[in-house]
C-alpha cells in the first residue's frame, strides 16, 4: 500500500508537469486537436478540471472539497484553481485507511490521489503534444506510476478511459515512454540516426 504521503507526492509531480504544458495552451492553440480523438486543447483542459474536482471530492475528509467555481473565460486558470483545490484537499486527508468509492472500487485516499497523478499525467502529456511541444514524463514520475497504472488500468477498466495499449519498439525505451504507450498514446521517438 503506498501511504499517503507518497500518493499526494506524486499527484503533486503530476500536477506540476501538466501545469507547466497548460502555460502553452494560449487562447489560438485551443481548438487544436490532443491526442484524444474526438478533443480539442480546450475540451481536454475542461475535463481534466473536472477531473481534478471529482477527485478532490473524493479525497476530502469531510466528503465534500472547496466548492467548484464555475466556468470562467480562461480554461489554464480554471484548471490551476481546481488543481490547488485538489492537493488542498490531500493536503488534509487523513491517512486513516477509510475506503472511497470510485466506480466500481473502493481506494484509500492514497490510492486515489495515485489514481489521479496518472491521469493528471497522462493528459499532462497530451497537452504538451497538442501544443506541438512534446516534453516526455519526468522519469522518477513516470517510474512511479507504471506499476500502479498497471494495476488500476485492467483490460475491464480500460475501455472507455484509454486506447489499448501501444508496442514499443523496446523494452528499453524510457519509462515516460512505457507509461504513455501503456496508457494508449503513441510516444514520438527521435529520428533515426
Amino acid at each position: 500500500m503506498i501511504p499517503l504521503s507518497g500518493g499526494r507526492e506524486l499527484l503533486e509531480a503530476a500536477v506540476s508537469y501538466a501545469l507547466t504544458g497548460a502555460a502553452m495552451a494560449t487562447p489560438p492553440l485551443l481548438s487544436r486537436p490532443t491526442p484524444c480523438p474526438g478533443w480539442d486543447l480546450g475540451t481536454l483542459l475542461d475535463h481534466l478540471e473536472d477531473s481534478a474536482d471529482v477527485l478532490g471530492q473524493a479525497i476530502s475528509t469531510a466528503g465534500k472539497a472547496p466548492p467548484h467555481p464555475g466556468r470562467g473565460a480562461d480554461p489554464v486558470a480554471r484548471l490551476r484553481g481546481q488543481t490547488a483545490r485538489l492537493l488542498a484537499a490531500c493536503a488534509v486527508a487523513r491517512p486513516d485507511g477509510r475506503l472511497i468509492a470510485i466506480g466500481d472500487r473502493e481506494l484509500t485516499a492514497s490510492m486515489v490521489a495515485v489514481t489521479g497523478a496518472i491521469e493528471i499525467t497522462v493528459h499532462g502529456w497530451d497537452i504538451f503534444a497538442a501544443c506541438g511541444a512534446i516534453r516526455p514524463v519526468p522519469p522518477g514520475l513516470a517510474t512511479a506510476l507504471l506499476p500502479a497504472a498497471a494495476l488500476l488500468v485492467t483490460p475491464r477498466t480500460r475501455p472507455g478511459l484509454f486506447a489499448a495499449p501501444v508496442r514499443l519498439p523496446s523494452p528499453a525505451c524510457p519509462p515516460g515512454d512505457q507509461l504513455i504507450a501503456f496508457l494508449g498514446r503513441r510516444p514520438r521517438f527521435p529520428a533515426a540516426a
